[in-house]
């Protein structure tokens, strides 16, 4: 329908303007020969384009002869030798068609561009994503930007990711016009799974993060030779003290106070009597679990292994010691 009735108006612009030249045409030979000018006239005298348009001026001359088009700033509207003019940026031309001794002007006036954006700001957490819409009057797809791309970036089609927390600009440009989205990407909560742990040496445990970011938290201990941790919140315990173990999520810290307690060393008996040549495994209680050192204060008297085997080599006394990160007990030994 649109296009019928673009036919109609073209029809009728040339109907005119055939009937108004026939009127020249056919005034006395000697009026025309006078005054020595030649009409033109246009199909129109003013029009309005936006960017990026293309429309046909329609010229008659007097003379019969073909008009040649002009335009007064190319880089607003062109012309070409057709009268097909193509809108290019904001501003009023002036297209003139011209013969000889004639000439008649069409007034053209480019739009600017508006932009329309689907939101003035968005708020994100790190690593999520929203989809930013930009509508031109002109129908002309957007190139997007942003000003800040280690806060947020922006695809092609308007696909914002964030990246840190901070504020971005997201800029859309549709023919030299801007227009511009504020960008916020938030702190987000962190959370860990204990706030505290208490435990022995060679002890282990995960500690998990909640967060509202996509970003994979990092874990650092304050005193490795307490406690140490991997990338997976692994937590070891090393020896006896206090340690803090922190996860770090886009600038958030959370910590969880380390434990590493001193454990109890017990012989079950205080005192035992061996013979020159005898073998004897003592029983240590050690409330960590772990399997204690063993030391002996006279080996040649009587020696100890790693198991706890104390060996009777010659009459005399010794001790006999267990050791456990930093608590150590003894058992004296005598041999007869």
């Amino acid at each position: 329908m649109p296009k019928r009735k673009n036919i109609l108006h073209t029809a009728f612009a040339v109907f005119c303007m055939v009937s108004m030249l026939a009127l020249i045409i056919y005034q006395p030979m000697e009026s025309r020969a006078a005054s020595g000018i030649e009409a033109v006239i246009l199909s129109s005298y003013s029009k309005t384009m936006k960017i990026g348009d293309e429309s046909y001026l329609l010229a008659v001359a007097s003379n019969g002869k073909k008009p040649s088009f002009f335009s007064s700033d190319s880089k607003i509207a062109s012309v070409n030798t057709y009268g097909k003019i193509t809108a290019k940026k904001a501003g009023t031309v002036k297209i003139t068609a011209k013969v000889r001794n004639g000439e008649a002007s069409c007034t053209v006036k480019v739009l600017k561009t508006t932009v329309q954006l689907s939101a003035a700001s968005i708020s994100l957490e790190n690593g999520y994503t929203a989809k930013l819409e930009a509508v031109s009057s002109t129908g002309h797809p957007a190139t997007f930007r942003s000003n800040k791309k280690s806060i947020a970036t922006v695809s092609e089609n308007g696909t914002i990711t964030a990246k840190k927390p901070g504020t971005a600009i997201i800029t859309a440009t549709v023919d030299k016009t801007a227009a511009s989205c504020i960008v916020t990407v938030k702190k987000p909560t962190v959370t860990l799974s204990k706030n505290s742990i208490s435990m022995y040496r060679n002890g282990r445990f995960r500690l998990t993060v909640k967060s509202t970011s996509k970003s994979i938290p990092k874990w650092k201990s304050n005193k490795k030779s307490v406690a140490t941790v991997d990338s997976n919140g692994l937590v070891t315990a090393m020896k006896n003290g206090v340690a803090f173990i922190t996860a770090t999520v886009d600038g958030v810290a959370k910590s969880c106070k380390i434990t590493v307690r001193k454990p109890t060393v017990k012989f079950s008996e205080s005192e035992i009597t061996m013979a020159v040549g005898e073998k004897k495994k003592v029983s240590v209680a050690v409330s960590s679990g772990n399997q204690p050192a063993f030391s002996s204060s006279n080996t040649s008297i009587a020696s100890v292994d790693e198991n706890g085997v104390v060996s009777a080599n010659d009459t005399g006394k010794a001790f006999i010691y267990a050791k456990e990160d930093g608590t150590k007990s003894r058992m004296r030994v005598t041999v007869k």
